[in-house]
């Protein structure tokens, strides 16, 4: 039997209306889109006092342990690497600001991967997302749309901060701008002319017009190919502090926040690739939430902040990848990477800019299966896509939609239409919100 065939029945591709040469297209288009993950991650967690390279090597090995359960047992096309918000707090709240060891950040780490083993154990996680209303899991399509599209401009200096509006129009004549913006024409085009793998042609072909403008740089191999030594950071945990009212601060705000960014990616990407059953539940959902609770343990004893599935994803999926085939050519290419690091880590922000920016216009076709006429659907289902991008937050985005979508149902005597479970995180948010 020939490892196409093998492939093949054990991702059932015919079943899911996809190809091998579809699956790995859209592997290749995901790890485009998230490899920066594997500096960005170290040079955060470097804040926090942590080895750089060592950092890189934890970062690298936890996305590939995480991605390949996701491959093999949940089947489903995501892709997990260390959470970017999730590192910020490790970084600049727990050690920075209050004044903790990255040591002890990382025994958090570690205690909220092990909780999270036991809440998806005991189907509590599985039914968090099962009590999320249909028109909410479609609005949460449309704000990870919006959220992504933002991330996008914002990589590319296209929207910068400023301080009367919070956000303007960048420098567009600056290269990094200027490059984004050739990008998404030249994918546009690609796009409208039908042609296969558009997204990650349209990043290929943004690297190369990046050398004239100098944004991009050729690959360093100086190093050579070893891997940077783990060992500094390697299962560097801190007990003393376990039972103390900070650990239960950090602790509550690891798991909630990365729930609900897990959640929303999952309930979101799978809306979009019309892969929810006829109850509206994300196929293999308990073995892809496992996938996170396991990456998070691992790369906790490795060394790196909360590992989560990644937003990204939704690139792949819009290249038609539908199996945990595309997630499986993501782990292989984490595996390259950590030995030709430099050869990814060439592609520059810019380049791959132009595929976040048109992915979020994708993940906007749920928009049409809202009842908008029924206000209270369509108000926290709008409330819901609105705060993604304006918190920069997919938690807070979810928070407001279900608070929103209980306190309307109960004001308008309409509360036997919300169940006891979304009765039950509805609660959750709130205590989240008072906290």
């Amino acid at each position: 039997m020939s490892a196409r065939h093998v492939l093949e029945r054990f991702f059932d591709l015919q079943a899911h209306g996809t190809t091998i040469k579809t699956e790995v297209i859209a592997g290749f288009t995901t790890f485009m889109t998230m490899a920066y993950i594997l500096v960005v991650n170290p040079l955060i967690l470097k804040d926090a006092g942590m080895d750089f390279g060592a950092v890189f090597t934890a970062t690298t090995l936890s996305a590939i342990i995480g991605t390949l359960v996701m491959a093999v047992w949940a089947k489903l096309p995501f892709a997990l690497a260390p959470g970017m918000g999730l590192n910020a707090f490790f970084a600049y709240g727990v050690v920075v600001g209050m004044g903790y060891s990255w040591q002890m950040a990382l025994t958090a780490v570690f205690l909220e991967g092990i909780i999270f083993l036991l809440l998806t154990a005991c189907n509590i996680r599985e039914a968090i997302i099962n009590s999320v209303p249909m028109s909410l899991k479609k609005a949460i399509s449309c704000g990870i749309g919006l959220f992504i599209a933002f991330v996008g401009l914002q990589n590319a200096g296209i929207v910068v901060s400023n301080p009367s509006t919070m956000v303007a129009v960048g420098p567009l004549t600056d290269p990094k701008p200027l490059l984004a913006l050739i990008g998404t024409l030249i994918t546009g085009v690609l796009l409208i002319k039908n042609v296969r793998g558009a997204l990650l042609i349209g990043i290929v072909l943004s690297t190369l017009v990046g050398f004239p403008l100098g944004v991009t740089s050729l690959p360093d191999f100086s190093n050579g190919l070893t891997p940077p030594d783990i060992s500094p950071i390697l299962f560097q945990f801190q007990w003393n502090q376990v039972f103390t009212a900070d650990m239960a601060i950090i602790l509550f705000t690891f798991l909630f926040v990365d729930m609900f960014d897990t959640v929303g990616t999952l309930v979101g990407v799978s809306t979009k690739a019309n892969m929810l059953n006829d109850k509206g539940e994300v196929p293999n959902c308990k073995q892809a939430l496992f996938a996170d609770a396991v990456a998070t343990t691992a790369g906790a004893c490795l060394g790196t902040s909360t590992v989560t599935t990644f937003v990204e994803s939704a690139t792949g999926v819009s290249e038609g990848g539908r199996t945990g085939l595309t997630a499986l050519v993501v782990a292989g290419l984490f595996l390259i990477a950590l030995f030709l690091s430099p050869l990814f880590l060439m592609v520059p922000s810019s380049a791959t800019s132009p595929a976040l920016i048109l992915v979020g216009l994708f993940m906007m076709t749920p928009i049409r299966e809202i009842d908008l006429d029924d206000y209270s659907e369509s108000i926290p289902a709008f409330l819901t896509l609105l705060f993604m991008p304006m918190t920069y937050s997919i938690a807070e985005g979810i928070i407001v939609g279900m608070l929103s979508h209980i306190v309307l149902k109960l004001l308008t005597g309409n509360y036997q239409q919300v169940s006891t479970t979304t009765y039950l995180v509805g609660t959750v948010c709130l205590a989240k919100v008072v906290v």
